[in-house]
């Protein structure tokens, strides 16, 4: 335990800068370290650390209780593409008046793309109704290579 004159006086010898490192610690902690170069060494680091995340993006696809097949067919091949890209897909069946009252032909409608998409995607989140909405997350399947 050195006393702060003197660990004062070892930085400017050293022309460092004493840094307290834990100030809860009993007694405090503390650095004699360039302070400048610590600090953008922290900065470089949080940068690298950045680059390195993921960010996972959710793409959207609407239908209608009343979609037919082949504008469903386009949806789930834009779907298979953008989950093919890593992205997340949510299915959203918007009802319109009484068609809130047969959710099950909505429902039908989301496990149908499910099913079509099940070689390339697996359920996250299953159909659920909110208000006058029915929505589903899809997600990737996971390499098992990793």
């Amino acid at each position: 335990m050195v006393s702060l004159r003197a660990a004062l006086e070892m930085a400017e010898a050293r022309e460092l800068d004493l840094v307290e490192v834990s100030p809860n610690a009993d007694p405090p902690v503390c650095r004699i370290m360039d302070f400048g170069k610590f600090q953008y060494e922290k900065r470089r680091r949080e940068r690298e650390a950045k680059k390195q995340q993921k960010t996972i993006e959710i793409k959207e696809i609407q239908l209608r209780p009343k979609t037919d097949q082949h504008h469903l067919s386009f949806k789930v091949r834009d779907a298979r593409s953008w989950i093919q890209q890593g992205m997340k897909v949510r299915v959203r069946v918007r009802f319109r008046g009484r068609e809130r009252d047969y959710p099950d032909i909505a429902q039908d409608r989301m496990l149908q793309v499910a099913h079509e998409l099940q070689d390339v995607a697996m359920i996250e989140q299953p159909p659920t109704l909110e208000g006058m909405t029915m929505l589903m997350v899809l997600a990737p399947i996971p390499d098992k290579k990793k």
